[in-house]
């Protein structure tokens, strides 16, 4: 089987790009792939973070994308059609996460040819941060595509509240399994500065006001000072409110704080020396970063918004609170110190046996083949 996979990858970076790039290779051990990506993702004014790019130290992957689809210049939207096309893939694959997309890989795919199954990877349906116009540009990326992968109820609900007829499946987050293995815990707090006797606690990722940060910083204010906070992410917006916060509470010493794109090697130092990672998110469909938490067998705190409870309740990972605020945060966390953490560590295989690159593949497969059936 012939698939291509038009996305975000490497030479651009962060977690959408490493999903696919696990998936991608993982599809290439049975059969013959493609990967296509940007020439442009982002115009510079629409990007809020430092880089777009991974650094020269990071590890070329395998599969190198080719670079041919720009999202702000039309005429590339057929040009990689064209590209495409001489491939004559079985699958088209895309990731869907924010509208701006809508319209380069919406129009690349309705130029794709009749015997090609499109089938889109949707992360998010409605963002998380609407602006005008996301509507009629996210009806306009779906009505392009045969079939749908979702990771959450909510995201399948979105699709559903769009195309009450969609083709879809839902399954879960396949784990991010290629930052290497667990330090030694004590190894990692050495090389952090922190202290062994500590509960630390980990938010990791983009930051961005949905995800809450704010909130767990106050929390942290209510809490002892057995507590630890880490703090490694790349805003995407002014990290000012953030040190204020911590600056409100002297809160300077309990805070350590990486505030920049986290690589591959500190992916594994700061998981490897937290004791619970934190989800104090306002609103979420599903999280890549729980399948990056439970790689490192860490269990999670969470507030109980989008699918994050679909990822940590059914398997007794976590805690989760439904009172999205740093109270409410804060005693979660108290909480999740008082339960058995090893077993809900243990816990975790049960989300490992299940969210397996090989099962994706292999349910894109089957969707491949029902939209194929339906399509005859």
């Amino acid at each position: 089987m012939k698939v291509a996979y038009l996305s975000t990858f490497y030479p651009f970076r962060g977690g959408i790009a490493q999903f696919n790039q696990n998936l991608i290779s993982e599809f290439a051990i049975h059969h013959d792939t493609r990967a296509y990506t940007f020439t442009t993702q982002y115009p510079d004014f629409l990007f809020p973070g430092k880089s777009q790019f991974v650094e020269n130290s990071d590890d070329k992957p395998t599969i190198v994308a080719d670079r041919i689809l720009s999202t702000v210049n039309p005429l590339s939207y057929f040009s990689a059609a064209s590209k495409i096309n001489k491939f004559a893939p079985d699958i088209l694959l895309t990731k869907f996460w924010i509208p701006f997309l809508a319209p380069s890989l919406g129009t690349t795919a309705r130029f794709i040819g009749k015997s090609t199954t499109k089938i889109a990877i949707l992360d998010n349906v409605i963002p998380h941060e609407r602006r005008i116009g996301d509507m009629a540009l996210i009806k306009y990326f779906l009505s392009g595509f045969d079939a749908f992968v979702t990771m959450s109820e909510s995201v399948k609900n979105d699709l559903l509240s769009f195309r009450p007829n969609a083709n879809f499946i839902l399954t879960p987050h396949p784990l991010y399994d290629h930052f290497g293995e667990k330090l030694p815990k004590s190894e990692a707090r050495l090389k952090l500065g922190i202290n062994d006797d500590k509960k630390v606690l980990l938010f990791f990722g983009f930051i961005r006001k949905y995800k809450g940060l704010d909130l767990l910083i106050e929390a942290m204010s209510k809490l002892g000072d057995e507590y630890h906070l880490i703090i490694a992410g790349e805003p995407y917006e002014s990290y000012t409110e953030y040190a204020d916060i911590i600056n409100k509470h002297n809160l300077s010493n309990r805070v350590t704080e990486m505030i920049r794109f986290i690589s591959d090697d500190d992916v594994r130092l700061l998981f490897s020396a937290a004791d619970v990672c934190v989800l104090p998110y306002r609103s979420a469909t599903q999280s890549g970063i729980v399948g990056i938490s439970y790689h490192f067998d860490l269990p999670l705190v969470a507030t109980n918004v989008g699918g994050l409870s679909e990822m940590i309740e059914p398997y007794q990972t976590g805690i989760m609170t439904q009172d999205v605020s740093a109270n409410g945060i804060a005693n979660a966390v108290k909480d999740y110190f008082s339960r058995d953490l090893e077993a809900m560590t243990l816990n975790i295989a049960k989300y490992k046996a299940e969210a397996k690159w090989s099962t994706l593949t292999q349910k894109i497969i089957e969707l491949y083949n029902q939209s194929k059936s339906k399509r005859l």
